[in-house]
């Protein structure tokens, strides 16, 4: 190893340690002010409590904003949110462990969107797992992933190893929103292609966050024939290829035997040595889940199909497929 080479990596390991350092700094501070606020909220409802009534909360936060002229968060509201916080998080035993793994900006966000607890845990995890922004995180939730994750259909827990196979689990949602698409109703395979090409940003947002763009109508040869997968993206926490497979109508069970052709060349011609095995996504128009379910049964390659939707209301059909408390708080731990 040359001289140059070793300054490099030593400069590389220094930077590191200072990000690192900002980060926990970061991170202390974010404690800190959540401790502050948990008090706040809970010495609020306990004076709400003994009946003291509203106009405490005003008087409270015009004496904190004088007191504290440089100091935010002291608004009337904020206050209120503070109780909110408080009330509603401190008598579930899941959530108070969490509290102080996001921002407050954050958990604001999904106290006014969510009030199921187990759909607010999932928001809470899911942010302090894959780094949402406050953005994202609003996205995430408009675009119901919390349902869609819970019921999205792979067969990646008998096809992947240990220790990707629940994080790719989260990677594939059941339904995409693709309402940032100008569509007519009746629209082409290579149509909806060259759109979410052209709205490459939106479309990796809507994926998940975790995604690059590798190409469209990517080129890959057997026995000296050319063939072409229509998005082919990378997972960057997965470290692997993911190929995307889209379809204006219906699923049927052939194209899980088109996606196995195309995973096999990616692995054998097209994959690094240091990643892992591709994955596909089947993404269609609809889909009939017990068709999905036996197509999948006989795949062993990682395959996950979807839907797509140009809205961005959530079926019904969904609320009633929806599992029950005890399998949701299993499928949470895989957080």
């Amino acid at each position: 190893m040359n001289l140059q080479k070793i300054q490099i990596d030593f400069i590389t390991e220094i930077k590191q340690k200072i990000r690192q350092a900002q980060y926990e700094a970061m991170k202390a501070v974010n404690v800190q002010l959540i401790n502050l606020y948990w008090e706040i909220g809970k010495s609020i409802a306990e004076k709400q409590a003994e009946n003291w009534g509203k106009s405490i909360v005003s008087t409270l936060s015009k004496e904190l904003q004088a007191e504290f002229p440089g100091a935010s968060g002291f608004s009337e509201g904020n206050l209120w949110l503070m109780a909110q916080f408080y009330t509603e998080y401190q008598a579930v035993a899941n959530l108070v462990p969490l509290v102080r793994e996001i921002s407050w900006s954050k958990h604001v966000s999904i106290l006014k969107k969510c009030k199921d607890n187990l759909e607010r845990e999932f928001y809470i995890r899911s942010t302090r797992k894959f780094g949402w922004t406050k953005n994202v995180l609003i996205h995430q939730i408009e675009n119901k992933t919390y349902e869609k994750y819970l019921l999205n259909q792979t067969n990646f827990n008998e096809t992947l190893p240990e220790k990707i196979k629940n994080q790719a689990i989260l990677a594939v949602k059941d339904e995409y929103t693709f309402g940032f698409l100008a569509l007519a109703d009746e629209h082409s395979e290579r149509e909806l292609e060259n759109a979410l090409v052209n709205n490459i940003r939106k479309f990796l947002l809507e994926m998940g966050g975790l995604f690059t763009f590798a190409g469209n109508q990517f080129r890959v040869e057997a026995a000296d024939k050319e063939y072409f997968i229509d998005l082919l993206l990378f997972h960057r926490q997965l470290q692997c290829l993911v190929a995307v497979e889209l379809k204006i109508g219906e699923f049927q069970p052939e194209y899980k035997g088109k996606m196995e052709f195309y995973l096999s060349i990616l692995n054998d011609k097209v994959k690094l040595p240091n990643e892992n095995d591709a994955i596909g996504i089947i993404i269609c128009k609809d889909k009939n889940r017990t068709v999905v379910e036996y197509s999948l049964k006989t795949s062993t390659l990682p395959i996950g199909v979807a839907t797509y939707t140009t809205s961005a209301i959530l079926p019904e059909t969904y609320q009633k497929l929806l599992p029950n408390s005890e399998e949701i708080i299993e499928k949470l731990k895989e957080l």
